[in-house]
């Protein structure tokens, strides 16, 4: 069962004023270090001083956003509970998720510790239990609700309701509002009461609350100024005049219904959605061996695709749509020219590029210098690369579809897709709550634990099975295998870098350095080519095949090739012996001595061009010969040919119509023609210097000062032991700041907290990334990631990840901070 969340920007600032803090300073220092744990972006640097100030990071409706789809079904089906009530006790959530008794109530109180480890509910000394200001705003109509009575009154006057409280025969014990208001959410606070009163209604108005009280609430947001749209509707004003339904105080909108009201007129019977566990997976024996022989027969072949595809892209940069992307001519180029499917192409190219192998260089995808470095290392490192990128890859590579079924380019440059991480991680979590010795039978049932693990995950619309690409990703990648978790899997799940490059060590065999040559002029290498392999035979023979073996194939044209490029035919098949892992077959020698006999005896030089050579019978048959006509070719003596074509052109013309000519350079010597190997930029920007620095003192990004990492026990002990709050300073009180950034962000971002301010003066002094809430001139408010920071007040200057550009950003308009 999916909970319908809202997707929004959430803001970043502000706090929601609740008891949290009271209740942090009561926590022993294990519980204080849990919450710090699930919450790290609390715990970030600057850390928090004082408990008062970790419950100010904690109610950043940024902050709560955060935690959200790492939660459970169950969690959020109570905390969607808990949003659509106001300050329950135990008791009422209960009743309200029919949990109060067996295991439902196990489940129950399971989840609320997990809740609470997250700080987003918590007891009060009352027994009541209070939630997160921000964790409201995740659902427009939490149960398909409207908000409480007393949220919904908080417009009305008092003698508004004086009027509302005579209608209902209700008597107040003062005549102040507050007095008169409490009488009214005593009287539809009790279920009794308002069915009793509903029942004594009008058949039209019984009619029409009772359709209310099922159905979710039309949002204000999407109703036409003008009329109230249920002006006349049968019945509609015995409710208003009793306070059942509740109108906007300028009368736009339709009338709304205090949940109080709703859920009594639902009746004891109706219950929140709770599956407090989670859906069987029908799965069926595996063993250990057999699982690890799936994965490294995987690994291997994917290992084998990625060496194919980086090498055509390396060699031929594949070109971009005038929209972005690779469209499905280039990934139908690439995958013929490394023999491999379109999912494996778009996996290689979408982790190749998250990994930094692969950059948009003009109107093409070009490889990176760091692709040179990857392509000299074994198998295993190589693939460690790509699974890494993998398991952070804010997309799901194999969605070539959209909703029409229209196909989608690859490297799109699409929004970050959280829920597309989400999935991810949840499938291996799913698969990894087997039973050892056990895996799923059918995907489709992981689909569902995974919807069960992570609600909010997204899944593709090509697939006709819960997730089946997703699955199949982690199949071809050798994470997942006959329906278990293998050891590349498990090493991703920990987050475990160095476990996760001895996964593929074990599982990955070294790279091939030899082949074996056939009769029938064909070369197989068994598990992955060495790179020096690979560019030996890409140079003298054509790929047929890749993956747990692969193919290459001679003819002459491919070892024309070769000997274009300045072997010679002793060099060529000594290279070859040297790689055999035996004798070379006699038909293979026998093609390249007869290929680098008929090699050269045709020569051209630029003079647009000249064409000469010893025999001239063969120039006398090039002149004649109809399919080089176009060449223009004209015999100026019997060994000599001029063409109106130039050189290239008339190269290609000659080796088209069978002939194997050679170039030559104006001094009469043999041009050797070589690969050109183009390389993109790196893909980051270059550093902004600082005010006033010479260009040798410019610090790059990836050198800039990374945050240590936390001692969360360490921290919860000096909460705990420290003092509960520390006053903020006053720039004009004469209170010292902790530093001279900190004073000046403070007079000038009078919208941030002293919260926010520390974790901006932060990154700017410790020149460390920052997220930031930014409403423009406009009034349009965005969220930005920000790195190289510097302060220029009443202005920061700032790399803006979002414009990928230089941006000047007013102190005054930053509203809020969170960690980048």
């Amino acid at each position: 069962m999916a909970v319908l969340v809202r997707r929004e920007v959430f803001p970043i600032g502000k706090k929601s004023g609740s008891t949290l803090a009271a209740w942090l300073r009561g926590l022993d220092s294990a519980a204080l270090e849990r919450v710090l744990a699930a919450r790290p972006d609390a715990a970030s640097a600057p850390e928090p001083r004082s408990v008062g100030e970790l419950a100010d990071r904690l109610q950043r409706p940024a902050s709560v956003a955060l935690v959200l789809p790492r939660l459970t079904l169950p969690c959020l089906q109570v905390a969607e509970a808990l949003a659509a009530l106001a300050s329950p006790s135990r008791e009422d959530l209960a009743g309200l998720l029919d949990a109060t008794y067996g295991e439902r109530a196990h489940g129950l109180a399971a989840v609320l510790e997990v809740l609470a480890d997250r700080a987003l509910v918590w007891p009060d000394g009352n027994g009541r239990l209070h939630t997160v200001g921000p964790l409201r705003q995740a659902w427009g109509s939490p149960l398909g609700l409207d908000p409480s009575l007393t949220q919904l009154v908080a417009h009305v006057t008092s003698d508004e309701l004086a009027r509302l409280l005579a209608k209902l025969g209700i008597k107040p014990t003062g005549n102040n509002k507050q007095q008169r208001l409490a009488a009214l959410v005593d009287h539809h606070g009790d279920p009794d009461r308002v069915v009793a009163l509903v029942a004594k209604a009008p058949a039209a108005t019984r009619e029409l609350l009772e359709r209310r009280a099922l159905r979710a609430p039309r949002q204000p947001g999407f109703i036409m100024f003008g009329a109230p749209p249920d002006a006349s509707e049968p019945g509609l004003r015995w409710a208003l005049e009793r306070g059942l339904l509740i109108e906007d105080r300028h009368r736009y909108g339709p009338a709304r219904m205090p949940a109080e009201v709703a859920l009594a007129l639902r009746g004891p019977e109706w219950h929140a959605p709770f599956m407090p566990v989670a859906p069987l997976v029908r799965s069926v024996p595996v063993t250990v061996p057999e699982v690890e022989r799936e994965a490294a027969a995987a690994s291997m072949a994917f290992a084998a695709h990625a060496v194919s595809v980086l090498g055509v892209c390396a060699a031929a940069p594949p070109a971009r749509l005038k929209a972005g992307g690779i469209g499905a001519r280039e990934l139908s180029r690439i995958g013929k020219a490394a023999q491999c499917d379109e999912l494996p192409v778009r996996l290689v190219l979408e982790t190749a590029s998250a990994a930094g192998l692969l950059a948009r260089d003009g109107d093409r995808v070009a490889a990176t210098a760091a692709y040179d470095t990857w392509a000299e290392e074994e198998p295993a490192e190589q693939l460690a690369v790509l699974l890494r990128a993998w398991w952070e890859l804010p997309l799901t590579p194999g969605g070539s579809r959209d909703e029409d079924g229209k196909a989608l380019p690859a490297l799109a440059g699409a929004p970050p897709c959280g829920g597309c991480v989400q999935a991810r991680h949840a499938l291996l979590t799913a698969a990894s709550q087997l039973p050892t010795g056990e895996g799923a039978a059918h995907p489709a049932d992981l689909g569902a634990l995974i919807v069960w693990l992570r609600p909010l995950v997204d899944e593709l619309p090509q697939d006709t099975a819960p997730f089946a690409t997703l699955t199949r990703e982690a199949e071809l990648l050798g994470a997942l295998a006959l329906g278990a978790v293998t050891p590349i899997g498990a090493a991703l799940l920990a987050d475990d870098a160095e476990a996760l490059t001895a996964a593929c060590r074990r599982l990955l065999p070294a790279a091939s350095g030899t082949a074996r040559f056939g009769s029938d002029l064909t070369a197989v290498v068994s598990g992955t080519p060495s790179a020096a392999l690979a560019a030996l035979l890409d140079s003298a023979a054509d790929r047929e095949s890749a993956g747990a073996a692969s193919v290459w194939r001679f003819s002459p044209g491919s070892v024309r090739r070769a000997l274009d490029a300045g072997l010679t035919p002793d060099a060529l098949t000594a290279d070859l012996a040297a790689v055999a892992a035996e004798p070379l077959p006699q038909p293979l020698c026998y093609l390249i001595h007869d290929t680098a006999r008929s090699h050269g005896r045709v020569r051209v030089v630029a003079a647009a061009c000249v064409i000469h050579g010893q025999e001239p019978a063969l120039l006398a048959e090039l002149a004649a010969h109809r399919k080089l006509a176009p060449l223009g070719l004209r015999q100026l003596a019997p060994t000599v040919l001029i063409s109106r074509t130039p050189p290239d052109k008339t190269l290609a013309a000659l080796r088209a119509a069978g002939y194997a000519p050679v170039a030559e350079k104006p001094d009469g010597t043999v041009r050797i023609e070589r690969a050109q190997h183009h390389r993109a930029a790196h893909p980051l920007p270059s550093p902004r210097p600082p005010r006033g620095s010479s260009r040798t003192q410019r610090t790059d990004a990836r050198t800039a000062n990374a945050a240590p990492p936390v001692d969360l026990r360490a921290l919860a002990t000096r909460l705990r032991d420290g003092p509960q709050d520390v006053p903020e300073p006053d720039p004009y009180d004469g209170r010292p700041f902790a530093s001279d950034t900190e004073e000046i962000i403070a007079g000038h971002a009078r919208n941030l907290t002293f919260t926010d301010v520390r974790q901006l003066a932060h990154a700017v002094d410790e020149r460390q990334a920052i997220t930031i809430e930014y409403v423009a001139t406009s009034g349009n408010a965005t969220v930005r990631t920000l790195s190289r920071l510097e302060l220029d007040a009443p202005y920061l200057n700032a790399w803006c990840h979002l414009r990928d550009d230089e941006r000047v950003f007013t102190l005054s308009r930053i509203h809020g901070v969170m960690p980048g």
